[in-house]
């Protein structure tokens, strides 16, 4: 996965969040699953979906920075 992956998945980010999901070494695939989930994380639970692998519950808590940076 590259800037542009990220990008193409979350929209514009800042530098160093595409920084912090790089190092993750996830994959643009877990990137979007950790991007799902955390739009619409209850209703996936409530599908019966499994949980999310540990790479993937990474990506989620950067993901929720990210907003929790973007509502100071």
């Amino acid at each position: 996965m590259n800037a542009s992956d990220i990008v193409a998945v979350l929209g514009p980010v800042d530098e160093s969040i595409i920084a912090d999901i790089l190092m993750t070494g996830a994959t643009s695939e877990e990137l979007a699953q950790a991007w799902a989930r955390r739009q619409a994380d209850e209703a996936l639970i409530n599908e019966g979906r499994q949980h999310p692998s540990a790479r993937v519950t990474e990506l989620v808590a950067l993901l929720e920075e990210l907003d929790d940076d973007g509502e100071e």
